[in-house]
């Protein structure tokens, strides 16, 4: 017959030295054999791995990327490099690069930097057009001034209105700033007198000149010869008297009219 005693669970606890120590080297010689690689396991690791090596190794090899060596060698293809580093074979142009588009930009680069240089070339020389254009000159050489603006003298009826330069007679006369003719011929004390009208409308008058060299309409440039110096009209000696009229108005000081355009009488 049974017994009906329940019957008791043993506790860790209750369990000997010698019990308690055998059952936990059973447990590590078990974990032991949970973690044991398996050669198909191994196998698993060595694909993975070289999958990895492969994709970086790839990456960095890309020949999209612009790596410093790739950088080196366009620059060098475009300047030419370094005679050293070329014979040195550290530089070396790419085979795969486009030499005959290189030829037709550099060609296109020649035309565009001639033309860049002949359009300068043009403006300079506008502008030196235009500097000779706006350039003032003594109308004369050879002379000594005898009078200035504003004397008073028997020598005159009035004021003294010009700037007289004495010199031989039939010495040429020419125009000291770009304008047009506005009249020529004998006018009483200032005898055979020529007006040239400035751009700026400035009057520049010519007097006592033994021969007119000019006509009326014409145009003339700084330099160009209009008179000959002489004796005509109210004058003790040969001589080329000078009137500045601003605007065609009254007469001002041709000497500071004269130094404001760089010229010394």
């Amino acid at each position: 017959m049974k017994s009906s005693a329940p019957k008791r669970r043993l506790d860790s606890r209750q369990l000997t030295p010698a019990a308690t120590g055998g059952r936990r080297t059973a447990v590590r010689r078990s974990k032991r054999r949970r973690l044991r690689p398996t050669p198909a396991m191994a196998g698993a690791v060595v694909l993975m791995t070289a999958g990895f090596l492969s994709t970086a190794v790839g990456n960095a090899t890309d020949t999209d990327t612009l790596d410093a060596g790739k950088y080196q060698t366009i620059s060098e293809s475009y300047t030419g490099g370094g005679t050293a580093a070329t014979a040195a074979g550290s530089v070396a142009i790419s085979r795969d690069f486009d030499r005959e588009t290189f030829t037709k930009q550099a060609r296109a680069q020649k035309n565009q930097r001639d033309l860049a240089l002949s359009q300068l070339a043009a403006k300079v020389d506008e502008n030196i057009a235009d500097l000779k254009a706006d350039q003032w000159v003594l109308p004369v050489t050879g002379y000594q001034l005898t009078g200035r603006f504003g004397q008073s003298s028997y020598l005159w009826s009035r004021t003294h209105t010009g700037l007289d330069f004495a010199g031989p007679s039939g010495s040429t006369i020419i125009s000291v700033a770009a304008g047009t003719v506005k009249s020529t011929g004998y006018e009483g004390a200032y005898g055979n007198r020529t007006v040239i009208t400035l751009v700026d409308g400035t009057e520049v008058w010519y007097a006592h000149q033994s021969r007119i060299a000019v006509s009326p309409g014409q145009t003339v440039r700084p330099g160009d010869v209009i008179g000959y110096t002489g004796s005509t009209g109210n004058v003790t000696g040969p001589h080329l008297h000078l009137e500045i009229h601003p605007g065609g108005g009254g007469p001002i000081d041709p000497e500071p009219v004269l130094r404001d355009h760089s010229v010394t009488p």
